[in-house]
């Protein structure tokens, strides 16, 4: 008789057991917990400030927990460094990755570990064969001697896979990959992330889009308020059901439009034309009303925006605010006439990461509030109380770096600061790139109440239910022109997908 021979334990790839992280008395992570299996993809959810990013950042070795168990292949370890988190064989993949643009492909992928020949000198035929070989099997086509400067951002990340591949990273922590990505690009990391599971390796997908996690994922994981909810597996739960876990509440209308009158025409365009970007750009704006500006990745808008506003130039063309001629490439005049803009790239262009929530909201109106040259600390957080207030941005303090918030609540930090201009003509720019669906709410629903008070909104979304939930009427670029112009009751989706990808233009 043969005795009975048990099973290896299969332990997850990685476990975090109730995990906790406060910094002072803010609490961040209250009880994180996830296991990562091999071979699969694992979905993180939740809204802004449900501890998603804190909880990475532990296991990225960036910071170190207060309580709980963080296990590898079972082990118990503890990282007091990104290097020993990497070595550990956990590589994470951000939104925005960070190479050195000097550099070459290959260079950047064995940045300080390059192998050396038997003189001692760099192996760069060495590196070279290795990095088209990782290449081959991720199924793409980099050039591994072209210098990274000039790369999109699709293909940085990719990069960034294949520096984590070379490394052989078990465990891939994609966080937030697809922000700023276009279809046919989020398709091709799919693709990626997919080749990977079947290498059986770990990976954790960190995303606000239920499409995405849908269609890429095997298992998802729920947070709430730095706390873990639940575990299920994709082809068990559903969208509503994730909603209710994530928010605690039903968000019954994602696009809450409340009726509004329209008014007068307060701005407009007139043959906008900057060579090469866009070109013959007319519209109007009026009192009452959200223009949707819709189209692919690239067709122009933001472009268009930033010339309205006066960052960027134009040639040709006339912008008019209530009758009167705006100066070109004059933002300051911009916002003193009353238009106001609330950039794509609220990180960079929208906010000083390292001041506090109030001076970042009060930004753009110091002048109003100094006295003999002299901005008091108390007229400014005043000023930033009304609107930290009105928008509920969720912070400890009003001096609280702005960069410790989460996104959704950077979005509304920027929102006040232009809000507080008191403009006539809003232009908000993915106004919910990277925000929880709960927040989007938040932000339509603002939005929505703005528009029936009288303001002008200029919305420039890459989401088409955005588009069609929020907007009177869509306006569609493709490649610098306008394409069409829709009511609310004429605009569909496939006649929106139609304007801005085929060969059409908007007969004038």
């Amino acid at each position: 008789m043969t005795d009975d021979v048990a099973p290896a334990v299969q332990h997850p790839a990685l476990e975090l057991r109730r995990v906790v992280k406060s910094f002072g008395p803010v609490v961040a992570l209250r009880s994180g917990s996830l296991a990562l299996q091999r071979g699969s993809i694992h979905a993180l959810i939740g809204e802004n400030g449900a501890g998603k990013s804190t909880l990475v950042k532990i296991v990225a070795g960036l910071y170190r927990r207060d309580a709980g168990e963080l296990l590898l292949d079972g082990e118990s370890v503890d990282f007091t460094s990104t290097a020993q988190s990497k070595s550990a064989g956990i590589a994470v993949i951000y939104q925005e990755p960070t190479l050195f643009p000097d550099l070459s492909v290959t260079e950047n992928i064995f940045m300080g570990r390059q192998p050396v020949n038997r003189v001692g000198r760099i192996d760069r035929k060495a590196m070279r064969t290795e990095a088209l070989e990782i290449f081959g099997r991720l199924g793409v086509g980099l050039d591994p001697d072209r210098v990274t400067e000039g790369l999109s951002i699709a293909d940085q990340q990719i990069i960034e896979i294949a520096k984590a591949i070379s490394l052989n990273a078990r465990v891939l922590i994609m966080d937030e990959p697809t922000a700023a990505l276009s279809g046919v690009e989020v398709e091709r990391l799919f693709a990626v992330a997919r080749s990977l599971r079947d290498e059986g390796r770990a990976l954790l997908f960190i995303s606000h889009r239920f499409d995405e996690v849908f269609d890429l994922c095997d298992t998802v994981t729920v947070m709430r308020d730095g706390s873990y909810i639940g575990t299920e597996t994709i082809a068990h739960t559903t969208v509503d059901d994730l909603v209710r876990q994530m928010v605690g509440r039903d968000v019954t209308e994602l696009f809450p439009k409340l009726p509004s009158e329209v008014g007068d025409v307060v701005c407009e365009v007139a043959g906008l034309t900057r060579a090469g970007v866009f070109r013959d750009i007319s519209f109007t704006l009026r009192a009452g009303e959200i223009v949707g500006l819709a189209g692919l990745v690239g067709a122009g808008r933001s472009e268009v925006a930033r010339a309205i506003f006066g960052v960027d130039p134009y040639e040709s063309g006339r912008i008019t605010l209530e009758g009167k001629t705006l100066p070109k490439g004059n933002p300051r005049k911009a916002t003193e006439r009353g238009i106001a803009l609330v950039p794509e790239d609220r990180r960079k262009q929208g906010l000083v990461l390292e001041d506090g929530v109030s001076r970042n909201i009060t930004l753009a109106i110091r002048s109003k509030l100094s006295k003999w040259g002299l901005l008091w600390t108390g007229a400014e957080n005043e000023a930033a109380a009304i609107w930290a207030s009105k928008l509920e941005v969720k912070t400890a303090a009003l001096d609280a770096e702005t960069g410790t918030l989460s996104g959704g609540n950077q979005q509304k930090v920027v929102l006040g600061k232009w809000l507080a201009t008191e403009p006539k003509v809003l232009i908000v720019d993915e106004p919910t790139r990277g925000i929880d669906v709960g927040t989007k709410a938040e932000v339509h629903r603002l939005l929505s109440q703005l528009a029936q008070q009288g303001l002008a909104i200029l919305m420039i979304s890459s989401e088409l239910p955005e588009v069609l939930g929020m907007a009177d009427r869509v306006l569609v670029m493709r490649e610098g022109r306008l394409t069409g112009e829709f009511t609310r009751a004429d605009a569909t989706p496939e006649a929106i997908m139609y304007a801005a990808t085929a060969d059409v233009e908007l007969a004038s």
